[in-house]
């Protein structure tokens, strides 16, 4: 009869302890997680077969701002749709955008929307520029648990100062953190190229027809390096979302000024693939 220090190092069905060459050399062979040749496969993401919607671009110009998002969502390496809306009016003086998880991001916008028309029926006046880039990144903090586990959502938020008289961006990070840019800027997957476009193209003294241009240009180039981004879709009509918040307030332009913008771009690609150049000197 076995002593019972002969079962010491034993684990159940009679296999070595985890340190010894056997049971790892087991493992290795007859791992359910390993591919062929012991490659093993790449961890999946929460929000990988889920649609993620990018890219935003955002310009400034005196006395408003002009914001645009492309059509595409993405879910994994399939366009899950074609026309999603990223770009959506926040109240009458500020728009804001979503890059990342769309149905989160969606939900985000809708609760974003009816605080803001709450605290403006409740105080009789509207919150400032300030007062909702804050609240809007408290909202993005909540979301942190959900970022952590791969499904992240990034806003873009741009508003008229009437105190200022001039148009505010402001950028967040998953974490709720905010930034006040300058000038322009650009987020989701795009954000690269759409940003370099946007360094080359942007002055000062843009017109808010100058600024839609702008940013329609910035979209194309990231739709021609990014392929979760979608460029201007002419056979089916479908365009980018560019809106623009003045003193007038928010405006979203209408399909025909949109296409009339998108058909000038694409009719100037054919002389000049890369685009419009900016001077050297």
């Amino acid at each position: 009869m076995a002593s019972h220090d002969s079962h010491i190092g034993r684990l159940p069905g009679l296999f070595a302890n985890p340190d010894t060459s056997s049971f790892t050399e087991f493992l290795g062979a007859y791992s359910p997680q390993s591919l062929p040749g012991g490659r093993t496969p790449p961890a999946s993401r929460a929000g990988d077969d889920i649609p993620h919607g990018t890219t935003i671009v955002a310009v400034s110009f005196p006395g408003g701002v002009v914001m645009a998002g492309d059509r595409r969502a993405t879910a994994g390496n399939v366009i899950a749709q074609r026309d999603i809306e990223k770009v959506f009016r926040a109240d009458e003086f500020s728009a804001i955008a979503i890059a990342g998880t769309a149905g989160i991001g969606i939900e985000m916008v809708r609760l974003f929307q009816v605080e803001l028309e709450h605290y403006e029926k409740r105080e009789g006046r509207t919150l400032s520029v300030e007062g909702k880039a804050n609240r809007l990144a408290t909202m993005v903090r909540q979301n942190l648990g959900m970022a952590m586990q791969g499904l992240a959502v990034v806003p873009l938020f741009a508003g008229y100062d009437e105190e200022r008289d001039e148009g505010r961006i402001f950028s967040y990070d998953p974490a709720g953190g905010r930034y006040e840019e300058r000038d322009f800027h650009s987020i989701g997957s795009g954000s690269v190229f759409a940003r370099g476009a946007l360094k080359k193209l942007y002055r000062a003294d843009l017109s808010a027809e100058d600024s839609a241009l702008v940013c329609v240009q910035s979209l194309y180039d990231a739709a021609d390096d990014d392929s979760a981004t979608g460029g201007p879709d002419l056979t089916r009509r479908i365009f980018p979302v560019v809106a623009s918040v003045t003193s007038d307030g928010y405006r979203r332009l209408g399909e025909d000024e949109v296409g009339a913008l998108a058909q000038a771009v694409v009719d100037g690609r054919y002389d000049s693939p890369g685009g419009p150049t900016a001077p050297l000197r």
